[in-house]
């Protein structure tokens, strides 16, 4: 089962936008982030919850998305997440941020599976600003964005399918716009 989570876990950079998502369901998935390890226990984020129209639409301009495809434009125009939660660390709690990169990602990988298990899809970008998002948001300098996760309900399709032997595993779209995700095999990543 969690198997298939993590498959279904993908980096979503296409949403429903007529499907919102509730201030509930954001508190319930970073309610999840509760029960994660955090190095020397420490637990020094907190979370900037967005899923009004106006918020939302203040945070989106601010990240840059799919940085492997420059040429074009994600989410397409109707097709933006309709939540973010923007993970901050309290620097009152500890004030070095690079020492918590790995916490980052622990409670950003267990938020989005939670929102997969829910039907929902995310997209952790850390292409942004943090003092534009800081500013936009009117957080004090205590509270200091490390990643946003877009979320909404997924609407495009990402196929995963193996790296060939030019090794490359860079993503790519098609001409129908569907999104391929290489993956090595699992012969590949044993040592």
């Amino acid at each position: 089962m969690l198997k298939d989570l993590l498959k279904q876990n993908r980096s979503y950079r296409g949403f429903d936008e007529s499907c919102q998502i509730s201030r509930e369901e954001l508190e319930d998935l970073v309610d999840c982030t509760r029960y994660t390890p955090s190095s020397v226990n420490m637990q020094p984020f907190k979370y900037y919850l967005a899923c009004d129209p106006e918020t939302v639409a203040k945070i989106q301009p601010l990240t840059k998305w799919a940085r492997a495809l420059p040429h074009m434009q994600l989410p397409h125009p109707g097709h933006c997440p309709t939540a973010f939660l923007v993970i901050c660390q309290d620097t009152q709690l500890h004030p070095a941020i690079q020492r918590f990169q790995k916490d980052v990602g622990i409670v950003a990988q267990t938020i989005l599976l939670a929102a997969v298990e829910k039907g929902l899809g995310g997209c952790m970008i850390g292409n942004f600003n943090p003092d534009e998002i800081q500013q936009a948001l009117d957080l004090t300098d205590r509270f200091i964005p490390v990643l946003l996760i877009a979320l909404g309900k997924p609407d495009e399709q990402i196929v995963l399918t193996e790296v060939g032997e030019d090794g490359v595993t860079d993503y790519y779209r098609d001409e129908n716009d569907i999104h391929y995700v290489p993956k090595r095999s699992l012969q590949d990543i044993l040592l």
